[in-house]
């Protein structure tokens, strides 16, 4: 149902009513900005092939209506070729959802309580690998039971509950360092959008457990890490289906893995840190160097930011917002070419691609200026760097006359939170990709 235009969209992410400090979204359903269901449908072919160049701007202008959202995101983030067809994709979405299956099907034999619709928020295994008979985990594991019967039950009947069969050889450890994270995400779950109607139920919060335990098996090299869950709770709000919500959260992290890499002495994000530091300098050297003189030129103060995109600086519904416009902004028609590893979607990239150029018109605003600018195959740089940038330039007085120590960075950044303007954050952020580029071209000609 298409809403008058301006209309508010909190009643979609229903907060709950004795939350009263949250910020209110600003962003509204427009009649001819937002895509609507309308629009979306028109942009499809008869047999399913999506011009997904017609919908990018509007998206940018007025993002997309509640009730497409999860649809329209699977294609912003490489779920789907927009070239393909309803048939095509619904084989794609039927053997997506068997391999999840398969999945979560290997880790509850490793773990049983995953797909049980319960979940852990207290440790279960020590780093040697023995399990841990943790009151707390066998009542979380077994609801029906009262401690004084578990009490009475054999410590090989306890170890069961909380351990499952488990193999003996090399891969002992790679098990071990996936159920030590187990009780760290349910500890997660349970503080993710805590004032959202949605998560007062049970079942919602065991989803969102479920896709994060599978996920950290799933990519072990990176597991989990906090921030995901902020990053996967839009998902399963969205998208009903577990498994489709799974794989959408699976394809945001291929963009965002490298700042959950994380070794003995650095973080994955620190390289994007490094990335914003570079960019102040160049579009506001008096900012960057005052910041340095605070000692804050490692520029940690916009971690969270950049790990969460922005999640905790707006409303719920506003981030959604934010990211959609980033996505459609920054959007590759070889996305779903790039992300697919199968020899068949490596032959169909290139019998598609191969001599011919990227059509240019299926491109994000933000990626077309990147063919334009970035040659020799150098690395583009995400938006999302820029919409940082953008944060920062805009409370650069603030920050130069008010800030002397990092603290009072902590505190002034801080203050955004509730009063950021997704659009018009975006409409920055374009602007300052601009004006680096054209400063960084400059100084390669001098």
């Amino acid at each position: 149902m298409w809403f008058d235009p301006g209309a508010p969209v909190d009643s979609y992410y229903e907060v709950r009513p004795e939350c009263t400090d949250v910020p209110k979204t600003k962003f509204k359903i427009k009649a001819g900005k937002t895509l609507s269901p309308r629009k979306w449908n028109a942009a499809f072919t008869p047999d399913g092939q999506l011009d997904i160049g017609k919908t990018l701007s509007r998206i940018y202008r007025g993002g997309i209506h509640p009730t497409i959202r999860g649809e329209v995101w699977e294609f912003l983030l490489g779920c789907f070729d927009p070239q393909s067809t309803y048939e095509e994709r619904e084989q794609i979405r039927k053997s997506r959802r068997a391999q999840y299956e398969q999945l979560k099907e290997d880790c509850s034999k490793m773990f049983p309580i995953i797909g049980s619709g319960r979940y852990i928020t207290a440790p279960v295994i020590t780093e040697d690998g023995e399990p841990i008979q943790d009151p707390l985990v066998l009542l979380e594991a077994n609801p029906d039971k009262g401690l004084a019967q578990l009490a009475h039950e054999s410590e090989a009947v306890k170890t069961e509950i909380i351990k499952g069969p488990t193999t003996h050889g090399p891969e002992d450890k790679k098990i071990i360092q996936w159920k030590l994270t187990l009780h760290q995400i349910g500890l997660d779950v349970v503080r993710t959008d805590r004032t959202l109607v949605f998560y007062e139920k049970a079942e919602n919060l065991s989803k969102l457990w479920d896709i994060l335990s599978v996920y950290a098996w799933f990519d072990i090299d990176v597991g989990y890490c906090q921030g995901m869950s902020d990053l996967c709770s839009p998902m399963i709000i969205l998208l009903e289906d577990e498994a489709d919500a799974f794989w959408c959260f699976e394809r945001l992290m291929r963009r965002l893995r490298g700042n959950f890499r994380c070794t003995e002495s650095s973080v994955g994000v620190e390289t994007q840190l490094c990335t914003l530091a570079s960019v102040t300098q160049v579009i506001d050297p008096k900012l960057h160097q005052h910041l340095e003189t605070l000692g804050g030129g490692d520029y940690l103060f916009a971690f969270r930011m950049l790990m969460v995109l922005f999640r905790r600086e707006f409303s719920f519904g506003d981030s959604l917002y934010l990211w959609e416009m980033m996505w459609a902004l920054e959007y590759d028609p070889d996305l779903y070419s790039l992300y697919e590893d199968t020899d068949e979607a490596a032959e169909k990239s290139e019998g598609s691609s191969k001599g011919k150029a990227k059509s240019k018109r299926q491109c994000g605003k933000y990626e077309r200026e990147n063919l334009k600018n970035c040659k020799n195959g150098e690395t583009s740089l995400p938006i999302s760097v820029f919409l940082v940038a953008s944060v920062l330039k805009e409370k650069s007085s603030k920050l130069l006359t008010e800030a002397r120590g990092l603290d009072d960075v902590v505190k002034i950044l801080n203050d955004i939170t509730g009063n950021l303007d997704a659009r018009k954050a975006c409409s920055g952020a374009m602007k300052l990709h601009k004006k680096y580029l054209k400063k960084v071209a400059t100084a390669k000609k001098a």
